[in-house]
């Protein structure tokens, strides 16, 4: 599902920052010893991960051009349309810097002296280094591919950076474990389907790059979701109102204010909102994928079967259970109106000003 992204950072109304309640606080700070038991045991140790070097060619090795060959004769089977998807979600990946900062904007939860011992720190270190793979991996491989303009892909991924997200989750661990329970599936589902889209063009070590990937993000979402399992237990209430929250502003995609200095100006339309149409029409993450990550949470944390909530818990309870099949039918009427529509094309200087078709059937 398109986020509604805006041209970049807006001012934040400052009432609305550090709502968690005193009863909340006092509910994370009770979690540390189930994050330590519970949640970072869904870390890998680092001699079990997998490396970026383990699916590239070996650089000290003998044959290194002819290993970087075979690779550039293997890639030029993938479409130009795909590469648009594949760069974007690398961008997504390489601006973790900003996602690390988010998880330590949040009250309670944050990381203090940035080698702090608690628990909360302690995770969201080790998350950001298995995440901090995910860029590099997807960076090198499109370098030595030779099929997309990199100097215009680290444009983007540097200003993106330096704008940094506004996931409007108010320096809120109930809302910002939510969010981070939300995208992490997300993730998970669109680079599991650029691993399947790189099998049936017949990369197999691009396939299994974007499955490395995509299992990866399985576990954090395991991992964010068994926190507000826990928030749940503890306050019911409370998660739900959060939930409910999270659901009105909807879920900003972290790269919503992706921006190449360029396609805005030359194609009159946002360089985000193009690339999602682009990998909305290639199957890569729908409006289909945004309402199915919310049945999969409500049913996760069985918001619909709660009980003994506060009367405004209970609005936003019947709020949030009634959200899916409402995206469902924007999604398919949206989906209906784009395919009937005439042929729309952009210009992603990513992949050299090259025309993709955004939406529409092609002629």
């Amino acid at each position: 599902m398109e986020a509604a992204a805006t041209a970049g950072p807006t001012v934040v109304n400052k009432e609305t920052l550090h709502n968690l309640t005193d009863f909340g606080r006092e509910v994370l700070e009770s979690m540390e010893d189930f994050v330590r038991t519970d949640v970072i045991k869904m870390l890998k140790p680092v001699s079990k991960c997998w490396q970026p070097a383990d699916y590239l060619p070996v650089p000290e090795s003998e044959d290194f051009l002819d290993q970087v060959a075979i690779l550039r004769e293997r890639s030029k089977s993938l479409p130009i349309d795909y590469l648009v998807v594949l760069v974007g979600d690398m961008v997504t990946e390489e601006a973790l810097p900003t996602y690390m900062n988010m998880l330590n904007t949040l009250d309670v939860v944050e990381d203090e002296t940035g080698a702090s011992l608690t628990p909360w720190a302690y995770w969201t270190r080790h998350w950001t280094a298995e995440e901090n793979r995910h860029g590099d991996v997807l960076n090198k491989y499109l370098y030595l591919t030779g099929r997309v303009d990199l100097r215009k892909v680290e444009v983007t991924i540097q200003n993106l950076i330096g704008k940094g997200m506004d996931p409007k989750t108010d320096n809120n661990p109930y809302l910002g474990f939510i969010y981070t329970s939300f995208q992490e599936r997300a993730t998970k589902i669109s680079h599991g389907h650029t691993a399947s889209q790189a099998l049936k063009y017949g990369d197999e070590i691009l396939g299994k790059i974007c499955g490395s990937i995509s299992a990866d993000e399985s576990r954090h979402e395991i991992a964010y979701t068994k926190i507000v399992d826990e928030i749940f237990r503890l306050d019911p209430s409370g998660a739900i109102l959060g939930f409910a929250n999270m659901m009105r502003k909807q879920i900003v995609m972290p790269a919503h204010w992706m921006d190449d200095d360029e396609h805005d100006t030359k194609n009159g339309r946002s360089l985000f909102k193009d690339f999602s149409s682009v990998a909305e029409r290639l199957g890569v993450y729908t409006a289909m994928d945004y309402a199915g990550i919310m049945e999969h949470l409500i049913k996760r944390w069985d918001v619909e079967n709660r009980r003994g909530l506060t009367a405004e818990a209970e609005e936003a309870q019947d709020y949030v259970c009634s959200l899916p099949p409402r995206i469902r039918k924007l999604g398919e009427r949206a989906a209906g109106r784009k395919q009937a529509s005439k042929p729309v094309h952009g210009k992603f200087s990513w992949v050299f000003d090259t025309p993709v078709l955004l939406h529409g059937t092609s002629t």
